[in-house]
């Protein structure tokens, strides 16, 4: 089944985002490498794909898990989260529907 993991950032994330970005995109390509990622990024903080210094409000993650605990259990060991990037996280059943 498909998870969405919906993330927020605490204030003022960026440098610590970008210490530990490579750690958490390596976890995202071994989803994609497995075939389960869906999508993946960050909410830029204004309205532009480059958001420089203003940096990112959170993140968006839907893949494919065998059950919600599981789901969870890897939003939890999300390195953004341990490093504290991120001040909050939601894990939902997520279902398709369009494209």
């Amino acid at each position: 089944m498909l998870y969405a993991i919906i993330s927020q950032d605490v204030k003022h994330s960026l440098e610590k985002r970008m210490s530990v970005r490579p750690a958490h995109i390596e976890r995202l390509n071994h989803l994609k490498n497995e075939g389960r990622l869906i999508l993946a990024g960050p909410h830029p903080a204004i309205d532009n794909n480059e958001p420089g210094a203003a940096g990112f409000t959170g993140s968006l993650v839907v893949a494919e898990f065998d059950c919600l605990e599981d789901a969870q259990a890897w939003a939890d060991a999300d390195p953004y989260l341990e490093s504290g990037v991120y001040a909050s996280v939601v894990v939902k059943p997520f279902k398709k529907v369009l494209p």
